[in-house]
């Protein structure tokens, strides 16, 4: 019988059991042998795995110090040394960020190895549990069909017959826990072998990201150079730039806003989601905002150029603080209905490079001084979609993102053919009264 098989390798072999019960762990052994390999691999990759994370800890703390660094430097007064000095730093965050993401994505096909092995080996451990307990359901299904007769016959005495199936139904018992375990365990590590191999995908397209944001940098810094090179590296001669970059800007957005006082426009609310519904998201992650939607103390100082009546311009959206390369995320479901570099036309000194979306829900978003756009006119967007990077294109203070909130219905885009020294370019219009205030809708944390 099996109990008597079992009563004698506990004879044989030292291992601690149950009272006249052979440990599980004795039939497991001799029925397939230990596999130590998968043990020691799977140490390995958890060591592996560990050095890993203390890696991204050193990379995290790494990017921190920069994006510190460029806040301060981002407040500076605009120089040609600071400028140079914010792009340099820029570029050592991404590379920063390269890395982490590295690692990520190297950490990830170590945890989804690990995951793999353990699985085997939860497999392994079931097929043994259901052999050992389809024999020890034979050996008791053996035991009940004998007679009283045969059982005294069999056994030295009655004590004998009742303590070998009483063993016998303890083992059945654990061997049933035990493989209702092992395969709930399966079911979870395969859950999280699923979760990694999303995250690892996720972390290839982050990569993907920060080769653009990389590319970003690149082409900045040629800016840059070419900037240099017009200066003659002079501070002074960069400051008359930055002085003629500002006229400009003020007159373009004197124009546009005279041109769109004249349209009309009856808002119709119904039309509109409800104030405070929060239907779009931050089009950034971790936002900072760093000027609101209205007459703010920036405005007021005529930033934006003057009314007929020689009242400052309002600001006609809400800027978020970030540095160069930040993804900027669609806010909403919707379709991209246009996008604009107004840098390629020589004056044209706006809103550079601006992205237009149509959301299902009845409002349009506007995202200006891109740097990269990675979308098209006519594209689906669903809510979060990265639809590109922010930067300093147009004419700006520092890198930011502009971003606006229209009515749908109401805003248009076409050449900006009623400007003097923008005719050539596309941009966004609306009446006056079709600009939101972004914070109307967007969360409130």
């Amino acid at each position: 019988m099996l109990l008597k098989k079992f009563k004698n390798l506990k004879n044989k072999i030292t291992w601690g059991c149950y009272p006249q019960v052979v440990c599980l762990v004795l039939l497991v052994g001799l029925i397939y042998p230990f596999n130590f390999g998968d043990a020691s691999e799977i140490d390995k990759l958890k060591s592996q795995i560990s050095e890993k994370n203390t890696e991204m800890l050193e990379l995290e703390g790494e990017i921190l110090l920069w994006e510190k660094e460029l806040e301060v430097v981002g407040e500076e007064k605009k120089s040609l040394n600071n400028e140079l000095y914010y792009l340099n730093t820029t570029e050592k965050k991404l590379n920063s960020n390269i890395n982490l993401t590295t690692n990520q994505i190297y950490s990830s096909g170590l945890k989804i190895e690990k995951l793999s092995l353990e699985i085997e080996t939860k497999k392994s451990d079931i097929e043994i549990n259901s052999l050992a307990l389809a024999e020890s359901i034979r050996s008791i299904h053996e035991q009940e069909s004998y007679t009283l007769l045969e059982s005294v016959l069999k056994n030295k005495s009655m004590s004998d017959f009742w303590n070998d199936l009483e063993g016998l139904q303890k083992i059945q018992s654990e061997l049933q826990d035990k493989t209702v375990a092992l395969k709930q365990l399966k079911t979870e590590l395969e859950t999280d072998k699923k979760d990694s191999e999303i995250q690892k995908v996720n972390l290839a397209n982050y990569k993907t990201e920060l080769a653009d944001e990389k590319v970003i940098v690149e082409n900045t810094k040629e800016v840059k150079n070419e900037l240099l090179e017009t200066t003659k590296n002079k501070e002074s001669n960069y400051q008359d730039i930055l002085e003629e970059k500002l006229a400009l800007q003020q007159k373009l957005e004197s124009e546009l806003r005279e041109f769109e006082a004249q349209l009309e426009y009856t808002l119709d609310k119904g039309r509109l989601p409800k104030k405070g519904s929060e239907v779009l998201i931050h089009p950034v992650k971790n936002p900072r905002i760093t000027q609101y939607f209205g007459l703010t103390p920036f405005a007021m100082t005529g930033a934006y150029g003057y009314d007929k009546e020689g009242n400052p311009n309002p600001h006609r959206g809400v800027d978020f603080g970030v540095s160069i390369g930040t993804p900027m995320l669609a806010t909403a479901n919707g379709t991209v209905r246009y996008s604009e570099d107004m840098d390629a036309y020589a004056g044209c000194v706006s809103y550079g490079k601006w992205v237009l979306i149509d959301h299902d829900n009845g409002l349009s978003s506007f995202y200006a001084h891109l740097s990269l756009i990675k979308v098209s006119a006519g594209q689906k967007v669903s809510t979060g979609d990265i639809i590109g990077y922010s930067g300093n294109t147009g004419y700006s203070t520092g890198p930011h993102l502009h971003f606006s909130v229209f009515d749908r219905s109401a805003v248009k885009v076409g050449l900006y053919t009623w400007s003097r020294g923008c005719k050539k370019a596309t941009v966004a219009y609306a009446p006056l009264e079709a600009y939101l205030n972004p914070m109307d809708y967007l969360p409130k944390n």
